[in-house]
């Protein structure tokens, strides 16, 4: 359910917003959990947010870019490095925003596995809704690496028995075929109306999403791919309320994991490991 300044939110309020945004709104509403808002500005800030990475989603659907591991990661030279562990790290010199824009512009030039390309969604998400200029004080070094972001994404998951529009949820492949590392799952952007979106599957049903993944299993599987009750999405009641100056950080360590199609669950566990040992 909604609650916008302690009270009950009144859906009638936003009767005239368009198909995406209700479906959005509805999901909120319908949820068990409770998603608190300050004020209408943050509610309406969220739901933006929201349909901007749905509306990336399609974009990237729409390019050209195509799913590959670490390994053979390619992107842009003229704004990214191509980092030895298959990242991509901001050039000097280059504005974030820029680069983001040219993922999608330059669309043939770029190849990425599904963790990294929801990264770039939720980033160019947010892009398309505070603008270049704040978003570059926001994000002034961008590394895209699988699930590393910067800290003022404000990323996280949890386990729920729903997601909402925006959301990325984890499609688990636990027997896959030991040829095909990389299909241990997909991260998945949900679209509304039981659609999903993930880099190298296009968008889908979550049924055509279990039966691609339960063609690349190990031959005497007995487990079918499942869609796992695993959400992450970004902080955004946090990043509405961004005052658009710069600040300074510190630098987040990186997991270098070279394992394709993780979730946001497995690359945590992967930094806890990294930072035990």
């Amino acid at each position: 359910m909604i609650q916008v300044a302690g009270q009950p939110f009144q859906s009638s309020n936003y009767w005239n917003t368009d198909e995406v945004g209700k479906v959005i709104i509805e999901a909120m509403q319908e949820a068990q959990d409770l998603y608190s808002f300050s004020s209408e500005r943050e509610l309406s800030f969220v739901i933006k947010a929201r349909k901007n990475i749905i509306q990336s989603a399609t974009q990237m659907d729409q390019g050209e870019s195509s799913f590959a591991t670490f390994k053979r990661s390619r992107c842009n030279p003229e704004y990214w490095n191509l980092t030895e562990a298959g990242g991509f790290l901001l050039k000097p010199q280059v504005t974030p925003s820029d680069a983001i824009f040219d993922i999608f512009k330059n669309s043939d030039l770029y190849k990425f596995e599904c963790a990294t390309a929801c990264v770039i969604n939720f980033y160019h998400g947010i892009l398309l809704t505070i603008g270049s200029l704040s978003f570059n004080n926001l994000f002034p070094r961008l590394y895209l690496y699988s699930w590393y972001t910067d800290e003022d994404l404000g990323l996280y998951s949890f386990y729920a028995d729903h997601y909402v529009p925006g959301d990325v949820v984890y499609f688990n492949n636990p027997d896959f075929a030991a040829e095909t590392p990389w299909l241990r799952g997909i991260n998945a952007i949900a679209m509304g109306n039981g659609r999903f979106f993930g880099h190298g599957f296009g968008i889908r049903t979550a049924n055509q999403m279990i039966e691609a993944l339960n063609k690349k299993r190990k031959p005497d599987s007995q487990q079918s791919a499942y869609l796992a009750s695993l959400i992450t999405r970004p902080s955004f009641n946090q990043l509405a309320h961004f005052s658009g100056g710069g600040r300074a950080k510190m630098a987040s360590i990186i997991v270098h994991h070279n394992k394709n199609s993780i979730s946001y669950i497995s690359y945590l566990f992967e930094l806890s490991y990294k930072l035990k040992h």
